[in-house]
């Protein structure tokens, strides 16, 4: 069977050489189709490893004329009766991809490789010193050669940015760089014929989208939801094979497959009416190792990101308690100097549209997958709970065999020594902290055991259940574990578990504010 494997191209971002070498490809050229039978210059926000630099690499060969490529697609069919389909066009590549930006100057020298590559092809020797009369006389010259106006392709417009937003002159350097350069889209329009730019994040205060007015913003369009990552029917239609022996390999049937890989990959959703995605570089790495892991946060961790909500003492339990919500203009529009951190977290792939309401005109933004719920939660934990000695992460496991032995004691000593390391704090930064330790250590056992973490009155706040025993929690602070069992009493928290054979564990505990410590823990079986 090894040699009937299919090719997956994980991480390929050249449409020509994962055409020509042989790899499984989704058709996403009927997207391509209608993008360019349209003079409307598009931009389209994805999260990172999502496909865009390939999209924009097939968008690159299209325009170059290269039908060879596209043979046996959907675009195929669709042009076969244009007389003027294929025809190549000059095409302007930026790709922002590859450079370290902290770098002082590091931005100019990008624009200045492109351009000067660009001179030397269209023969142009007299070099004017500012980047945007170079980009306009490009253009112009490309233009009056070739009789054709000009394709312009950005990718990844926004890393010069994203990769110095701690550093604030740095930040506002390079937009003052993009302002200058792409104000020409704009003056030299009558020379152009298609743009399409792409990124992360979509930077409301960059000149890129106040001078170019006329640009359209695809990224919550119901008609290019789909434009990036893997429908539910692309995944049954073209990659089937690749599930049913990743079931083989792991135990399972394909149903059970699909389900796992819909529970961990699938969920992202760029426009409320339209059907969720899967994350494309995690879906076929998993199909391709056969391993159903974190693979999208192994290749890079949200650092600057986690530092923000932790500087702005953010509350990770509004997202799964259904309290994050946000309009389409809020989305949208990015500013560095913006202390609500839920359009970053939303155009970064953490968070996704889940609910509409109408009323008030606004998104319920939730976590759009296990693989990205628990990867951004586990991120967290080191700064909002700490490590444990020789700097170790957090020791999940540990704590999910001590519920399975019912080893209350053993339990008690680790939540004692996290709160034992947190950092110092009074008032509502300490009851931030306390509940922060609750919330994450037990989220992250959700993927091992059923736990379930509650703030609203009328549930425990946390439940429990492994195969041989239920336990209910209830946290107090400055008060006593007697009255957080009192609580769980009078509540009636057990009355859902009367008929459940599983032995039934109370656990009550204190946090001492002034002794900043677990003071009191008392289980009663």
């Amino acid at each position: 069977m090894a040699g009937d494997v299919r090719k997956l191209g994980i991480g390929i971002q050249d449409f020509k050489k994962l055409r020509e070498g042989g790899y499984v490809y989704v058709d996403k050229t009927e997207y391509l189709y209608r993008l360019v039978s349209l003079s409307t210059p598009f931009f389209l926000s994805r999260p990172r490893r999502f496909g865009k630099s390939l999209f924009l690499s097939m968008l690159r060969y299209y325009w170059e004329g290269e039908k060879g490529l596209f043979e046996g697609l959907v675009i195929e069919k669709l042009l076969a009766d244009d007389a003027h389909a294929w025809e190549p066009y000059p095409v302007f590549y930026f790709d922002f991809n590859k450079n370290n930006y902290s770098v002082d100057m590091a931005l100019e020298v990008v624009l200045d490789d492109h351009l000067s590559n660009w001179e030397q092809k269209y023969g142009i020797n007299e070099k004017k010193e500012a980047f945007s009369v170079r980009f306009g006389n490009v253009l112009k010259t490309a233009y009056e050669q070739t009789g054709k106006r000009c394709v312009i392709l950005v990718d990844e417009y926004d890393k010069p940015l994203l990769e110095v937003m701690t550093d604030e002159d740095k930040t506002e350097h390079n937009r003052q760089v993009f302002k200058g350069f792409f104000s020409v889209l704009k003056s030299y329009d009558s020379y152009i014929q298609f743009v399409f730019i792409t990124g992360v994040t979509k930077f409301s205060k960059v000149s890129i989208f106040s001078d170019l007015n006329n640009l359209r913003d695809i990224s919550m369009s119901a008609e290019y939801a789909g434009i990036c990552g893997i429908t539910e029917a692309e995944l049954r239609n073209d990659l089937i094979d690749e599930v049913r022996e990743c079931g083989k390999e792991n135990g399972m049937s394909e149903t059970e497959c699909l389900e796992v890989l819909k529970r961990t990959y699938d969920g992202y959703r760029f426009n409320i009416k339209a059907e969720g995605v899967y994350n494309p570089f995690s879906l076929l790495t998993a199909l391709a190792d056969r391993n159903f892991g974190y693979h999208w946060f192994e290749t890079g961790t949200p650092t600057f990101l986690v530092k923000q909500l932790k500087k702005i003492n953010f509350d990770p339990s509004q997202i799964t308690d259904g309290r994050i919500y946000a309009t389409e203009q809020q989305l949208k529009d990015y500013r560095t100097d913006n202390p609500n951190p839920v359009p970053l977290l939303y155009q970064s792939g953490y968070l996704t549209l889940k609910d509409y309401d109408s009323r008030f005109r606004s998104f319920q933004l939730d976590y759009p997958n296990d693989e990205v719920k628990y990867g951004f939660i586990e991120s967290l934990a080191p700064d909002y709970v700490g490590t444990q000695e020789g700097g170790s992460p957090l020791d999940i496991r540990s704590f999910c065999i001590d519920l399975e032995n019912g080893d209350t004691d053993s339990l008690r000593d680790r939540f004692t020594a996290i709160y034992a390391r947190l950092p110092y704090g009074s008032g509502d930064y300490l009851e931030r902290d306390f509940q922060n330790v609750i919330y994450i250590v037990f989220m992250l056992m959700g993927q091992f055991v059923q736990a379930e973490v509650h703030s609203a009155k009328g549930r425990a706040d946390v439940v429990v259940e492994t195969k041989d025993r239920v336990y209910l929690f209830e946290f107090k602070r400055d008060k006593s574990a007697q009255e957080a069992l009192a609580q769980i009493e009078e509540m009636g928290y057990a009355d859902r578990y009367a008929a459940d054979p599983r032995p039934l564990i109370k656990i009550g505990a204190n946090f001492d504010s002034d002794k900043r410590a677990l003071t009191e823990w008392e289980a009663v079986h």
